[in-house]
């Protein structure tokens, strides 16, 4: 347990950035798979839509320093490969 008061509050700012970074995580992992009901369902332009928006949320966490940003860039790779196997 903490003692001093700048470790009591350096506890106190980590679990408000690890909720912070779950939060932004979360939502991450709901703009995927909306793209991937998209891309389920056969709707190639809605799914490429849903894309833009799983890139723009990836670069923002991935600014944020929630992830890495290769970490971001691998994904959108992963997810647009499966967009191009789906239409081609």
């Amino acid at each position: 347990m903490a003692h001093s008061k700048s470790a009591k509050k350096r506890i106190g700012q980590n679990e408000q950035r690890r909720a912070r970074n779950r939060r932004r995580k979360s939502q991450v992992k709901e703009t995927v798979r909306q793209y991937e009901r998209a891309l389920a369902s056969g709707q190639a332009d809605q799914a490429a839509d849903q894309l833009r928006n799983v890139y723009r949320s990836l670069d923002r966490v991935a600014a944020k320093g929630t992830i890495h940003k290769k970490t971001a860039s691998r994904r959108k790779s992963r997810l647009a490969k499966r967009l191009t196997a789906k239409a081609g």
